[in-house]
């Protein structure tokens, strides 16, 4: 399906020497030409592993929006592999998380936020943390004063709805991010953060 025409329209955008051998081009002008010629022939899967890694963020967003305007003119099916989440939160609909050679979940994007939320609430007095958890299905609880800061399973009404029954001075959603859903997630199945050495 090589498009010549597409090709020459995306000379623009790369702005590569043609007849520099792509041994001899920098890692990311190498990446560049890589995704010039797989997106110059309309495939109809393209599978990508840390695929902006080493451009720089002009050059990272002018990829995405070619990448998204091919999903939406061609139907092009795009799988991701990346360790940089919050880039991946912008443009995939559905992720997986993949661990010691095992898919752990895969969800659309959307769904899987609405299964965790953090909450922050202030007390007077501070309630024992033994009453959270036994109310909630606790993923992190942090106390300070009093103020507590609980990320859990469920919606934020589910969660709010439960800590009203405590009758917080306030009761906030915190928006979460990709990330923090990945590490409660790896924390879950027993990868602990606290003893890896560096």
């Amino acid at each position: 399906n090589f498009s010549e025409e597409r090709y020459n329209k995306l000379k623009e955008v790369f702005e590569l020497n043609e007849k520099k051998p792509i041994r001899r081009m920098s890692k990311g002008m190498q990446k560049q030409a890589a995704f010039w010629l797989a997106i110059s022939l309309h495939p109809d899967y393209l599978l990508l592993d840390e695929p902006v890694d080493g451009l720089d963020p002009v050059m990272r967003r002018q990829l995405w929006s070619i990448l998204m305007a091919d999903l939406a003119e061609h139907g092009t099916t795009v799988l991701v592999s990346s360790h940089n989440l919050r880039e991946l939160e912008d443009v995939c609909d559905q992720v997986g998380l993949l661990h010691q050679g095992h898919i752990l979940f895969q969800r659309e994007l959307d769904d899987l936020k609405l299964g965790f939320c953090k909450v922050q609430a202030a007390f007077k007095p501070m309630l024992p943390e033994a009453e959270f958890k036994q109310a909630l299905d606790i993923l992190k609880l942090e106390v300070s004063g009093s103020m507590v800061s609980i990320v859990a399973r469920g919606t934020v009404e589910e969660v709010s709805e439960k800590l009203e029954q405590f009758h917080p001075l306030f009761c906030e959603a915190v928006p979460m991010m990709l990330e923090e859903i990945f590490i409660y997630e790896m924390e879950a199945v027993g990868y602990d953060y606290n003893n890896v050495l560096f």
